[in-house]
Order: C-alpha cells, then structure tokens, then sequence
C-alpha cells in the first residue's frame, strides 16, 4: 500500500467496490474505528455493503461501465462525503492509475499502490522488461510488432495447446485455451471483445504470452506483440501459455 503522512488522519474511507470485497473492507475499516462510505449500482441497492457501511451513495445504473467503473463519479462522491481516502479493492479501477491519480488529485489517499507503480505493473509487457531488467529469471519470450502470421508462427513454436490471455486487466478476463493453429486467430479477437467489455474503454490485441507443457514436464514460454502499447494504456495484450 501506498502510504504517506496523510494516512494517520484518515477517518472516513471511501470504498469503491461491492459485494464480499467490500464487505471485508467495511469490517477492517470499523474495527479500526474508521467510518465507510460505498458506492453502489441501482442493482446492488439492497446489497450487504449497503446496509453495513455509514454511508452509501448511488453512482449508476447496474452496467459496471456505467458505475463501478465511472472514477469521475467515484471521486466526486468521495469527496461530497468527506472521505479521507478511497479503497479501491480489486478489480474494477483497483489497477486503473489513471484512477489512484486523480484520487490523489482531489486531495484525498489511495490506498494502493502509486499511481507511476500501476502503470509500470499494469501490462505484462511491460512488467516483464521490468523485471528483466532487474534482473529476475523470466521465460523466454518474443515481442515486438506482428502480423496474424507472426502470432501463427510463434504459437507453432510454442506448441500447442496453448493459452491466450489479455495483458492488460486481470481477474482472468480475457483467456482463451487453443489447442490447434486454426482456432489461435479467433480465440485472440474473443479475448480482445471480452477484455474490452470488463475493462470499458476500446482495445486492441497487442500481445501474446506462451508456455507449452511437452514429454511431461519441459516448460517453454515465448511473448508475442503484434502492437506496442499504446501509450494511454488502451492496448490489451495477450498471452498464449499451456
């Protein structure tokens, strides 16, 4: 978590979240004597967290898009209630920097990571050079801008069974099992539809992770990128692994 001097004034915690993610919050944040405000969908108005937390204030309709995922409208409520701080558990905007920043912005804490930390971390891609550079052992990969015949390839030296998974986002959205060369290009469009759909904003496929089980237990792993991340981090990379 990230934390700084105003963490010691926090008395009112903002929690944008619903569900057993904010139900746990609400119990941390009361044994510690700290009051809870959640937001909440029309479809969530009779929910637990609801009727736990001090507060609860409505930001949308039930399509996530239009609620859990509206950060505008979860800023502005943090703020409309005197909230110190915002939780964001997981999921939802808890890996949104754009997110932990304009909490930040409002004057308020986010309790997470910063906002420079999820940016990095945020993609595979790029969490995997971090860590490459740092020196950590990693699996062999291959990245770098590519056609459908690239990522055919690639998989085909991977070898299949192999896993298809977004980069971006997380929650296992996203993931496609492929098992032969012709299923690989649309097991990549329906992971790219699906990541789009969890993760709101328009994506596109810009990378691929791989790893193959053969003769019982080797282990081979190989990344592909078709597309560099775009730099507002509207990009979903994906993963082959099996």
């Amino acid at each position: 978590m990230h934390t700084d001097s105003r963490m010691t004034m926090i008395r009112r915690v903002l929690i944008a979240n619903r569900g057993e993610i904010a139900v746990r919050i609400i119990r941390a944040c009361h044994e510690l004597g700290i009051e809870t405000v959640v937001v909440y969908s029309e479809s969530d108005a009779d929910s637990i967290p609801v009727n736990m937390a001090d507060q609860a204030i409505l930001i949308g309709p039930p399509a996530p898009s239009e609620s859990y995922l509206r950060a505008d409208k979860i800023v502005e409520a943090a703020v409309k209630t005197g909230c110190d701080a915002v939780h964001p558990g997981f999921g939802f905007l808890s890996e949104n920097a754009d997110f932990a920043a304009a909490v930040q912005a409002a004057g308020l804490t986010f309790i997470g990571p910063d906002p420079d930390s999820i940016r990095s971390m945020g993609l595979k891609t790029t969490a995997l050079a971090l860590v490459q550079t740092a020196g950590v052992p990693t699996l062999p990969g291959y990245e770098g801008g590519g056609t459908d015949a690239d990522y055919q390839r690639a998989a085909q030296q991977i070898g299949y069974p192999v896993l298809v998974k977004a980069a971006a986002g997380g929650g296992g959205k996203g993931m496609r099992i492929v098992r032969e060369d012709d299923d690989l290009l649309d097991a990549i469009q329906s992971a790219q539809r699906e990541a789009e759909k969890a993760l709101c904003p328009p994506h596109r496929v810009s990378g691929v992770r791989g790893s193959a089980w053969q003769h019982g237990s080797s282990l081979r792993a190989r990344m592909l990128d078709p597309a560099p991340p775009p730099k507002d981090y509207r990009g979903i990379p994906v993963a082959l692994s099996g």
